[in-house]
Order: C-alpha cells, then structure tokens, then sequence
C-alpha cells in the first residue's frame, strides 16, 4: 500500500469561510486503478471520486477535494478506506436542498447517495457510509493505525476463480507454522528500512502491532498486518519475506537480520498487489481527535504514510 501529503492541493480553507467535514467510508476493488493518488491521464480511486464530486457541485466552486487516510498503489483493494472532505456553505446548501430527499436523511446520507448514483450501480468504487465528521477529525492525521489482510491459496483445491482478482495463486505449499514465526520475529517497533520503498526524507521507523496468519475455510492462507502507518509496499514486502521463510529460502535468522538493515533488501520477493486488501482504519476517541491529528502532523509533516 504504498501500500496511505497534505493531499498534494492548496488548503483552501480559510478562503471559503464555515465549512462542514464530512466523513467518508469508501470501499473499492482496486483492479482497474492505478492506486488511490490522482494522477493526469490514469484511472485513480481520487480522481474518481473527486470526478463525482465536481459532477454533484459544478455549480459551486471550487470542487470538494479528498483527504484519505491511507494511499494505497495500483492494485490493491480496499472495504475500509476512510477520507474526509469538506462543504462549504453554498455546496452544503446545494445539497441539502434537493428533490425529494429521504425522510430523515442526514447531509452525509444525501451526499453517499448522490456520489454512488453518480459512479453508478456496477461501480468499482462504492461510498460506504458518510456523515458530519466530529470535532477535529483528519482521516489522515488522525488515523492510529491501519489494518491489511493478504490473501495466498497456496494449493490447487484452494484456487477459486470467483476470487482470482484479490488472491494470490502460490504454487508450492507453504509452511504455516514458519509463516507464523516469521510474522511474530517482526512485530513491534523496529526500523523497516530493508521493508520499504525508499523515499527521501521519509523515515522507516514503524511500530507493526500485529501480523498473523490463519486459514480461512476454503483453505486460503490469509495474513492480517496492523500498524500504526506502513511506509511504501511494507505491507507486500513483509509478506514475501514470510513466504520466503515458509517456503524455507529464508532463515528466520537472516529475517530478523533484516531489522538491522539500512537500505531495501533483495533477499525476498514483494508480493503483487491484488492480494492486498486495506481492512479497516482506527481512530481515538473523539475528545482526543485533534490532539492527535495535530501530533502526528508535527511528527510526519514530512512522511509519507500508508
């Protein structure tokens, strides 16, 4: 992922006047994106969305633009993506005022509804749920961690075509039990450096609360990875380095080696994309939202997180 800016706009904020930020929960099935980030000329999940947004408010200028919790890259799926914008008082007018809303619809109701009629009902981008964000909330700052699930069937009986597109077919078994010595031999707070894309001043320092691995009941190996941010592709490299050691190419001591590591290393393979799912993204409770948002600003002004 990367596998996550201020978002790359100006902060048109003070020049709007009142504003109201809405929430958004956004799921997506990442196969036909080139990742989360809008790029010129590519199919991005934002630019989708913002590409909705500026449909719904073309006569209110300027459009709402996204601020997402994690950016994740080409390919990669998401269920519980969270993003944040916010209205100003003409767009909040505007669409509170439509024909026939629902009785008891909300502002973040109306605006779930008019974005996903907009993208339309076969869609690969959904609006899952939206409503007036409490006081204080960043989706991106104020994120304490996030939660990946990545998906291996690692035996033929285990292949099922319906769900080609978000699992990984490995063709050898892997160990499991390996897989999960691995996993526990990284969690904590370490430097991921041999883990990530390099970016420059970027810091690797993470704190990997969790990563664990289970079969589900088709026979699918299934590696759930929390942290509270993941650099560039940690996700899918921390993953390939435990294939590799359940594959017996890696030992768990040369894993644990990699920790000391100053730069990227070669001795696994990053795992492709579709396997990776983004899960879930948590968040304090509400009085500690801006404490934290305004924390991890300071700290990571300059960090690209995931």
């Amino acid at each position: 992922m990367s596998d996550g800016e201020v978002d790359g706009v100006p902060d048109l904020r003070a020049d709007r006047g009142p504003l109201t930020r809405i929430r958004l929960g956004v799921a997506y099935d990442g196969t036909g994106f080139r990742g989360w980030t809008r790029q010129p000329g590519l199919r991005t999940v934002q630019g989708e969305l913002e590409a909705a947004l500026a449909t719904l408010f073309r006569r209110q200028s300027p459009a709402p633009v996204l601020t997402v919790a994690g950016r994740t890259d080409a390919g990669v799926h998401a269920v519980g993506q969270v993003a944040h914008l916010d209205l100003d008082e003409a767009q909040f007018s505007a669409l509170t005022q439509v024909r026939a809303p629902r009785p008891g619809a909300d502002v973040g109701e109306l605006l779930r509804r008019r974005i996903n009629g907009i993208l339309g009902a076969s869609s690969d981008v959904v609006v899952s749920s939206a409503g007036p964000a409490p006081d204080g909330f960043d989706a991106r700052f104020g994120a304490v961690w996030r939660r990946y699930r990545y998906r291996i069937a690692d035996s033929v009986e285990a292949r099922d075509p319906l769900q080609r597109h978000r699992t990984i077919w490995h063709p050898t078994a892997l160990d499991e039990a390996a897989l999960s010595e691995a996993s526990a031999a990284v969690v904590g707070l370490n430097d991921f450096a041999a883990f990530c894309k390099p970016r420059e001043g970027a810091t690797t320092i993470r704190t990997l609360q969790d990563f664990a691995w289970h079969r589900d009941a088709d026979g699918v190996l299934i590696a759930s990875l929390q942290a509270d941010a993941f650099c560039h592709s940690m996700v899918r490299s921390l993953v390939g380095a435990a294939v590799a050691v359940g594959e017996g190419r890696l030992s768990l001591d040369a894993l644990t080696g990699l920790l000391k590591a100053d730069a990227r290393s070669s001795s696994f393979i990053v795992m492709p994309a579709k396997g990776l799912t983004l899960m879930e993204v948590g968040y304090p409770d509400d009085a500690e939202l801006a404490a934290r948002a305004g924390q991890t600003r300071q700290r990571r002004l300059s960090t690209e997180l995931l």
